[in-house]
C-alpha cells in the first residue's frame, strides 16, 4: 500500500497546520447537508470566514499535496472555480464597535460585571471576539472615545 494515499492518513494529519484548521469545521458543515459558502461573510464559524479560507486554498492549489487536493475535492471544492471572493467583507468602525458592545453586554449579563481578562474571547454567534482586548483598548483610549461610547461602557460598569 502506498502511504501517501488519502486512505492511509487521518484527515487531521493531512491538514495539520493552522492554515488548514477550518477543514474539520467545513467537513462537518458539508456532512450535515450544508452547501459550500459562495461569498465572504456567508459562513463564519469561530471567527473563520470559510469562503475566504476556501478561496485561499484554491489560490494556492499548486502548493497543496495530492492528499490535500483529494480532501478538498471530496468536499466539493473546485480549484478551477472562478469568481470566488477572496477578501473578507469589511466592517465599518461603527459596526465593529457595535459587535464588541454586543459581546460586552452578553458578558455583563452572564457575569454581572465587566472585569474582563485581557486574553478573554467572547463567543458571539459562533464568532470569537477579543473582548478582553477591546475593553483594555477602550480603557487606554478613554480620552479619545465619544461621550456616547464612554456612557455605554460606563453603564455596563466599566472600570476606567
Amino acid at each position: 500500500m502506498n502511504p501517501n494515499t488519502p486512505a492511509q492518513h487521518s484527515k487531521q494529519s493531512l491538514l495539520p497546520t493552522r492554515e488548514h484548521a477550518p477543514f474539520p469545521t467545513l467537513l462537518r458543515h458539508v456532512q450535515a447537508g450544508g452547501a459550500l459558502p459562495a461569498k465572504a461573510g456567508e459562513l463564519v464559524v469561530q471567527g473563520e470566514d470559510l469562503a475566504v479560507w476556501i478561496a485561499g486554498q484554491t489560490a494556492g492549489w499548486d502548493k497543496l499535496t495530492p492528499a490535500q487536493h483529494y480532501l478538498l475535492e471530496s468536499l466539493g471544492v473546485d480549484p478551477d472555480a472562478t469568481g470566488r471572493e477572496v477578501r473578507p467583507a469589511r466592517r465599518s468602525q461603527d459596526e465593529l464597535w457595535e459587535r464588541n458592545m454586543t459581546a460586552a453586554r452578553q458578558f455583563h449579563a452572564r457575569e454581572g460585571h465587566l472585569w474582563v481578562p485581557r486574553q478573554h474571547r467572547e463567543d458571539l454567534d459562533g464568532e470569537l471576539l477579543g473582548l478582553g482586548s477591546f475593553i483594555s483598548n477602550a480603557r487606554r483610549r478613554a480620552d479619545k472615545l465619544s461621550p456616547e461610547r464612554r456612557e455605554a461602557l460606563t453603564a455596563l460598569g466599566m472600570r476606567w
